[in-house]
């Protein structure tokens, strides 16, 4: 059975009572009791004053224990919203926003363990797209690139056959061939004239 109550109304921002509220939400009657007197908050205290009057409506109205409650709601509603203004610098003015909350509790007293999320067997999408462009990049790839062709083997070069080296001629052989060759090519020296025969001749 769900049972339920509220503050209209309530002076505070309902950004800073969300914040409170959000704490005791899924918790048994008795801790959301004790979070709340030791939250040192606004929030804390009003969103307390509603939560006790839930439980006073569920052991006087509905007959239940409130050992067996659980906090099964806790939401924030916005409220009106007071404007006011401030006077500033040159004649102009700040506006000021005064925000109101409307505080909504739902206690039970059913247990409902939290559902674990199942996951999914169906591929995402992202995934079947994905797989659809690598596959056909594969196939891509594969159609370009041909079966290597096996090179053969280069033929072997036979080694060069080693030139014998040449017979190394003795010192005294080499000198003795320069010696005939100097000596054929020298040139025999003329016959001197003699100085009588010169004179003759000039005559």
């Amino acid at each position: 059975m769900q049972v339920r109550s509220t503050t209209k109304y309530a002076r505070i921002s309902p950004k800073k009572a969300r914040d409170v509220a959000r704490e005791i939400q899924g918790l048994p009657v008795s801790d959301a009791l004790d979070a709340l007197t030791y939250t040192p908050k606004k929030a804390a205290h009003l969103i307390g004053k509603t939560l006790k009057s839930a439980i006073a409506n569920a052991e006087n109205n509905h007959e239940l224990s409130a050992d067996e409650l659980i906090v099964q709601e806790a939401t924030i509603g916005d409220g009106p919203t007071l404007k006011r203004f401030k006077p500033r610098a040159r004649g102009s003015a700040g506006a000021i926003r005064k925000r109101s909350s409307h505080i909504f509790i739902t206690l039970t007293d059913e247990f409902e363990a939290p559902e674990e999320k199942k996951s999914s067997t169906k591929a995402r999408k992202r995934d079947t797209i994905k797989s659809l462009f690598t596959g056909k990049a594969a196939a891509t790839v594969e159609e370009e690139v041909p079966a290597e062709e096996e090179v053969p083997a280069e033929e072997e070069v036979p080694a060069e056959e080693e030139v014998p080296a040449e017979e190394e001629v003795p010192a005294e052989e080499q000198v003795s061939a320069e010696e005939q060759v100097s000596a054929e090519e020298e040139v025999p020296a003329k016959e001197e004239v003699p100085a009588d025969e010169a004179a003759k001749d000039a005559e």
